[in-house]
């Protein structure tokens, strides 16, 4: 339907629509039968494809080979037991991969951007995928257009349309009835993908999901990267691992094979020490891990949009933020006015519009109460639409009995110079009583170097130098108090409206105090060797004000000082507050630190800040208050836009690391074992102390469940005393091989011992019971080592309760191989208490052995 080409009443009623928006019901009766407004993701995996997936192997295939072989000489029961463990192990893979998938799913829903609505004839936030045609919604600066809308209202409106047509010079658009020749701008719609870059609007949504342009040409761009850097090095380093595997594996079959061993038999176990060698699944296992450390974050108030985030959060060292609404509450309360030379204080606290005056308001302090409301695109209802600053305008209008609506009735709007965040400041034009009046609010001192005049005791005089210094003094004294101050002027409009020669009113004061959880996260983050910088576009005096009680310190610079520094790199690390700043200037900021060689995280909410979002290397954007093109150029998304959720995300950033590093080291230690097991009996001239059906067993259940609990181990409570771990660190590095090697070996001949002292008592089928039982429950000791790298695992045995519960399993299944009917199929006999008793002695060796090395790593640190 070209609805560009129709009337707004026409297109209303083609829509079932009206001014006043869908009603609630409505809107749910058109979502059931139009869909969700997004895009089919074409790319999106099948459940088959990612269980066929799990056999892509060529070692996997090899072993459907041995199975094939076992049921060519007769061993039909083995080679269905070998069979079952492929496909055991294939839908382990399948569960982790899936809850990954899912997961990341999630995470796509939940960046998904929220759209302001009229819905009742109220408006209110709807998320973006649950819009349907009818419903009118409004667009801002740093708006992405959630779908296919025709213009109702509009105000200086332009769109970057590159999304659609390639074109970088954004779109003007009007509310028009186009005429003919005119219908292939298409200047009266607004499409889904692109993005607002200047003035307001109301539209009427048109079409929805893959009805829009967007839809049509069926493009999508997808918001969370599926692959990090971490799982592709972990992917590249496990196929080096299993190169080195084949090579060791096939050294075995030919020794054994020259000595006269079975042929069938020697394939078996080198084809079953190569699959078990190899951790196929690990990969999987670090998405997972990632993927449910996101879901954690969420649940602390910070949405990863992009995986790669979390790695890089345990190696920043710098944070940028914002001030207000990041470490302030976002709350904002006008608390004082100065306005005919004195200073009125304003009582209450938040937005309730209970509280008085400490005097009788005169004509002008009524008047910049008016101006206050007027020149405001805030609107609260149920919750606030806008700027929580303009909300307090509002609120300390209304304690003086001056309501917004009231007032925009009888002052109507006829114009307007929209807020810039270079100016610093915005103006509205009305009609007053058959005249046009101008109202401006922004910075005091750019709005005062526009005044030529100011208004005192409802007299016009000529804004003189000890006036100026008076007012200038006045709004220094505020900031002092870490109040965020205003200040606002009109002048009567006869020809094109122009922010100069005004007359300046007064200033309105108003609080936004720190949130009490900011200065213990602050001090947090300096102990973790974070330095935290403030960044604001308030008066020098506020930022330094509100630093002090956060626990910032260090030198504080405005933007024109920053504007005079030709090489900010040489003083950056001595800056903390940097205030009265622009977009801009992030840049400058950014790039001073990356050539200090730190590793910068970014708040910001507007659409300029998009630039240094996405040139930090974390971007973080403000949940509540961000524009759509601040979030979607950040990594993150803080959902309470508090600076406290920075701070925990990078310790769960630090801790996803830590708990990689732990499974990671469990699996290469027990997979390294096993194959040094049959190894070193090959070579020591042994028998063989386990058959290929232990060796994939053994893997099955020790790969799984305790690498997977490994993944969710809780962070250390000394995860934010240490410093910043050096970005690109490799998870596999020389101290955890020295470790490797020295776990291996004792569980090497630990098991070959006990192998040894079982075949000399025993026959060779209680030997092999004897060392395929060691070899587990030495592996599972080792999974506690794995709780920490230089803690005491022993004193957080009971911290984890997955793998309890996994290692618990493990022996369970374990014991079923050898005291059921299954032991015959697995070459098992029944062990006793006493084989039990030196099992479990000879196995803790390993957890004695790295306890030891782990204390005396602490004494060493220490001394």
């Amino acid at each position: 339907m070209d609805f560009y080409r129709k009337d707004i009443k026409a297109v209303f009623r083609e829509l079932g629509s009206s001014a006043a928006g869908l009603s609630g019901e409505e809107a749910k009766s058109r979502l059931k039968r139009h869909g969700f407004n997004e895009l089919r993701d074409d790319k999106k995996v099948s459940l088959l494809k990612i269980f066929l997936g799990q056999f892509r192997s060529v070692l996997i295939w090899i072993l459907f080979a041995a199975v094939a072989a076992s049921v060519f000489i007769g061993e039909y029961v083995e080679g269905a037991v070998i069979l079952v463990i492929i496909v055991v192990n294939a839908v382990i893979g399948f569960a982790q991969e899936y809850r990954a998938e899912r997961a990341i799913a999630a995470l796509k829903r939940l960046a998904s951007p929220k759209a302001v609505v009229l819905r009742d004839n109220k408006k209110g936030f709807v998320a973006s995928r649950e819009l349907v045609p009818g419903d009118i919604i409004f667009l801002e600066a740093g708006s992405r257009v959630p779908s296919d809308a025709r213009l109702v209202e509009v105000n200086g409106l332009e769109v970057q349309e590159s999304a659609l047509t390639g074109e970088s010079v954004p779109v003007l658009k009007e509310c028009c009835v186009l005429k003919k020749e005119e219908v292939s701008e298409q200047r009266n719609m607004v499409f889904a993908g692109t993005v607002v870059t200047k003035g307001r609007a109301r539209a009427v949504v048109a079409a929805t999901g893959m009805g829009t342009e967007i839809g049509r040409i069926t493009k999508m761009i997808s918001d969370v990267d599926e692959t990090t850097p971490l799982q592709l090095k972990i992917d590249a380093f496990a196929k080096y691992l299993g190169f080195a595997a084949i090579i060791i594996c096939g050294i075995i079959f030919s020794v054994t094979l020259l000595r006269g061993g079975d042929f069938i038999e020697m394939f078996k176990v080198a084809v079953s020490l190569a699959v078990a060698a190899v951790p196929e699944g690990l990969p999987a296992v670090v998405t997972l891990a990632l993927a449910i450390s996101v879901q954690r974050m969420v649940k602390k108030n910070a949405l990863v949009r992009k995986l790669p985030a979390v790695e890089t959060l345990g190696s920043v060292t710098v944070i940028c933020a914002d001030k207000t609404g990041t470490m302030t509450c976002g709350q904002m309360t006008v608390k004082k006015l100065f306005v005919d030379n004195r200073v009125i204080d304003v009582g209450g606290d938040g937005y309730s519009s209970k509280g008085g005056f400490s005097e009788p308001l005169g004509h002008n302090a009524r008047f910049l109460l008016k101006i206050g409301a007027l020149c405001n695109d805030t609107e609260i209802n149920s919750e606030i639409i806008g700027d929580p600053t303009e909300a307090a305008l509002i609120v300390s209008a209304a304690k003086a009995g001056f309501a917004k609506n009231d007032l925009e009735s009888s002052y109507p709007r006829i114009g307007e110079l929209l807020f810039d965040s270079e100016r610093k400041m915005m103006s509205t034009l009305h009609e007053v009583h058959g005249k046009r009046f101008m109202y401006t609010k922004g910075a005091v001192d750019i709005v005062l170097n526009l005044c030529s005049k100011v208004v005192v005791n409802d007299k016009v005089m000529k804004l003189d130098k000890k006036t100026r210094e008076r007012i200038l003094k006045a709004d220094y004294e505020f900031a002092g108090n870490a109040l965020r101050v205003l200040g606002f002027a009109f002048k009567e409009v006869k020809g094109s409206i122009s922010e100069k020669s005004l007359v300046f009113v007064g200033m309105q004061g108003m609080i936004d105090p720190p949130r009490p959880e900011v200065k213990e996260a602050v001090e947090q983050c300096q102990k973790a060797g974070i330095r935290v910088v403030m960044i604001t576009g308030d008066h020098r005096e506020t930022a330094v004000a509100i630093a002090k009680q956060v626990g910032i310190t260090g030198k504080a610079i405005t933007g024109r000082e920053l504007n005079r520094i030709r090489d900010l790199s040489g003083v950056v690390n001595e800056i903390s507050v940097y205030s009265r700043v622009n977009p801009a200037h992030k840049i400058r900021i950014i790039d001073a630190l990356k050539r200090r060689r730190q590793l910068v995280a970014m708040t910001g909410d507007g659409v300029n800040d998009a630039p240094a979002l996405k040139k930090a290397d974390i971007g973080i954007s403000m949940g509540k208050t961000g524009t759509d093109v601040a979030k979607e150029s950040a990594d993150i998304i803080l959902l309470d836009d508090n600076f406290a959720s920075i701070r925990n995300a990078v310790e769960e950033g630090r801790a996803v690391f830590d708990d990689i590093k732990k499974f990671v080291f469990f699996l290469l230690s027990s997979n390294m074992s096993e194959v040094l097991v049959i190894f070193a009996a090959v070579l020591a001239g042994l028998k063989l102390p386990l058959v290929a059906i232990q060796i994939l067993w053994i893997n099955l259940i020790t790969d799984g469940l305790p690498a997977l609990a490994l993944g969710v181990e809780k962070p250390e409570k000394d995860v934010m005393s240490r410093k910043p771990r050096r970005y690109g660190t490799h998870i596999v590095n020389g101290s955890m091989i020295l470790r490797l090697i020295a776990v291996s070996a004792i569980i090497t001949a630990g098991t070959l011992a006990l192998f040894f002292w079982a075949l000399q008592k025993n026959d060779y089928v209680h030997a092999t019971t004897v060392a395929f039982t060691a070899l587990v429950v030495f592996e599972m000791f080792n999974a506690i080592n794995a709780k920490s790298d230089n803690k005491s695992s022993i004193m957080r045995v009971f911290s984890n309760k997955y793998l309890l519960l996994a290692i618990i399993s493990s022996i369970a299944l374990q014991a079923a191989v050898i005291y059921t009917p299954l032991s015959s199929t697995f070459h098992t006999s029944p062990l006793s208490l006493m084989d039990w008793a030196v099992i479990v002695s000879v196995s803790g060796s390993v957890l004695l052995f790295d306890e030891l090395r782990k204390l005396t790593a602490r004494f060493i640190n220490r001394s």
